[in-house]
């Protein structure tokens, strides 16, 4: 069933009232790729009423009190993304569009959403119950953080939307805990995976350094984001406060992973995987065409790309689901009167980390002082592809579906790592799950800007791209990669953007379009980068482009028309220069030779 997000609709159910209302930023989508929407069905679940106001009009009482007032709390949510981002772009201009909101315009949701709902909350409902955060939004900006928009370090969100919790991360186990704790009229202040307000600083945890420090010492700022970063893992965490003014934040540990079961019980729950008709009625939703017929195979990302925020908000620990329960959440979609057998995407925030883990990990926690991925891969860590070349067989097995899309991010140099395994995913790929063309990240291809964004060699690439081209060959199929690139990241200059230029147009032979501005994210490395204009673990200064004109001139550079020069070949028996191979041989690599290249990382874990 839809949760109910009008009077009409709590008069059907017979509920005379709810125990909670969940406020969104982003329209009713009820699909397991709603973060709402999961909560409030985990809840159902768990014997509670619950409603959803969407995208509610901050200049009027009318939607934020038609369901009345909850029983235990309200939650709020600024939806599937931060809300400055979703309203602006890198260069600050504000976004006309909006795929999730009816109609597709952006005229729904406010700036600092979270912050925005909260007072709205607060205006009509005095004294009311109390104001639960959680989303991208409010987990990103949970300890003092750099705003872009702003261009300052600010406030943790609990304190500059005056609410009384914060959970962070995924938040399945925490909201539960969380929700039960109220019912019960018991303490919430050690329940894993929130944060809440203080007096006083909590015995035992660390204590990072206070946000007004922060707003002055750019090195105090550093560190305190190193301790951040570093204590949002199960298993190696400890607690946080940070002093703001005369009172405290307390973030509490992390919750554990959810076991396996526990995370095929989470996309078993019964979804629409349509609009509420309530909000179907006011304008097509473009981003159901995307999450309608998806499917989540995992949770987490260890790639750690340090201009994305999924490590902060999914964790670094990846908790695969079941091969039966994916098929079997396939095998509904036969009866859903939308489905015409096509399946978007089978993945999560990296499709190809499914089914595997590093050993070290499982049994330790996450290293501290040591990426998964860098510009090499960790040779303690296996990649193994076979767990998903055994369920995209199950699911290409299903009379209903005719294909099934792979469009989640690749990881090319996991690709590249498995020897056992990685040719044969790839030729999978090509003759079965991309539609056309394959999208990867590199980024960029200088090494200096691939160091700070932690990604891969363009060696990497080109091998890659050299196996791709091959499988295409032999399956006698015209399939390209489209690449997505960044300009203006720290580090990059804009001769770097025009080394890029020469060697997409030479190695790649294309005229990219897929090209975007860096947009300084809270709470990622990139964003810390951009702000301290300093190499976060060696303090050396760091360039970073600042000027909004000349960020979009390293962009332009890269994507402006341009002809292809194709390299020499032999023809017909005539000779042509060939050019020498550039590809460099991947060479085994030992642990202790991969630590020694992160030797100025450090553990921040006390």
């Amino acid at each position: 069933m839809f949760l109910p997000t009008t009077k009409k609709e709590l008069k059907k159910l017979g509920w005379d009232s709810l125990d909670v209302i969940l406020v969104s930023g982003d329209t009713y989508v009820d699909t397991p790729y709603n973060g709402i929407a999961i909560v409030g069905k985990l809840l159902v679940d768990a014997g509670y009423k619950v409603g959803v106001i969407a995208q509610p009009d901050i200049n009027s009482p009318k939607d934020i009190t038609r369901l009345g007032e909850p029983n235990l709390y309200w939650g709020i949510s600024g939806g599937l993304v931060d809300s400055m981002v979703a309203n602006y772009t890198a260069t600050k201009k504000f976004r006309k569009s909006d795929d999730f909101t009816p109609g597709a315009v952006n005229n729904r949701r406010p700036d600092r959403a979270v912050i925005k709902y909260a007072n709205l909350i607060r205006q009509h409902f005095k004294d009311t119950v109390p104001l639960v955060l959680g989303g991208v939004e409010a987990s990103l900006r949970r300890v003092a953080h750099y705003d872009f928009w702003s261009n300052k370090v600010r406030r943790s969100i609990l304190f500059d939307a005056k609410a009384d919790v914060l959970v962070y991360g995924m938040a399945e186990k925490s909201i539960i805990e969380l929700t039960n704790a109220y019912r019960d009229n018991q303490s919430i202040k050690d329940i894993k995976g929130i944060c809440y307000i203080s007096k006083e600083p909590k015995e035992g945890y660390i204590k990072l350094p206070s946000y007004e420090v922060c707003a002055k010492d750019k090195d105090a700022f550093i560190e305190m984001f190193h301790l951040f970063y570093a204590n949002n893992e199960p298993h190696v965490s400890k607690g946080l406060v940070q002093k703001h003014d005369s009172r405290y934040l307390v973030q509490n540990p992390p919750q554990p992973s959810l076991t396996q079961n526990e995370l095929d019980h989470v996309y078993e729950l019964d979804y629409e995987r349509d609009v509420h008709p309530y909000y179907k009625s006011q304008g097509e939703v473009r981003g159901l065409q995307t999450v309608q017929f998806s499917v989540t195979t995992h949770h987490g990302c260890y790639g750690e790309c340090n201009f994305c925020a999924i490590t902060v908000h999914q964790g670094r620990e990846i908790r695969s689901r079941s091969q039966e329960s994916i098929v079997g959440e396939i095998d509904k979609f036969k009866t859903h009167k939308d489905f015409k057998g096509i399946i978007n995407d089978v993945g999560g925030a990296t499709a190809n980390m499914y089914g595997f883990e590093c050993d070290k990990k499982l049994k330790a926690g996450i290293c501290q002082d040591l990426p998964c991925t860098s510009s090499r891969v960790c040779p303690m860590l296996k990649p193994n592809h076979k767990p998903q070349l055994e369920l995209l067989s199950k699911i290409r097995e299903l009379p209903h579906v005719k294909k099934a899309f792979v469009n989640s991010g690749i990881r090319y140099d996991l690709i590249q790592e498995d020897k056992a395994y990685g040719k044969e995913y790839l030729k999978a790929l090509v003759d079965h799950h991309i539609s056309g063309q394959m999208k990867v990240a590199p980024e960029h291809i200088d090494d200096k800007v691939l160091k700070l964004m932690n990604k891969p060699d363009k060696d990497t690439l080109l091998r890659f791209k050299r196996d791709f081209d091959n499988y295409n060959k032999q399956s006698g199929k015209k399939q390209f990669m489209t690449y997505y690139l960044i300009a203006a990241h720290p580090g990059c200059e804009y001769e770097d953007m025009k080394n890029l230029k020469e060697f997409v147009n030479q190695e790649l032979q294309l005229n990219p379009e897929q090209v975007q501005v860096f947009i300084p994210t809270p709470s990622t490395y990139s964003a810390l980068m951009y702000y301290t204009e300093m190499d976060p673990w060696t303090k050396e200064k760091v360039f970073v482009e600042k000027d909004p004109s000349r960020k979009q001139k390293q962009k332009d550079v890269v994507t402006q028309k341009e002809r292809i020069h194709k390299k020499p070949t032999y023809k017909k028996g005539k000779f042509s220069k060939q050019p020498k191979e550039r590809i460099k041989p991947l060479s085994p690599i030992s642990y202790k030779e991969y630590k020694s290249m992160h030797k100025e990382r450090k553990s921040y874990r006390r």
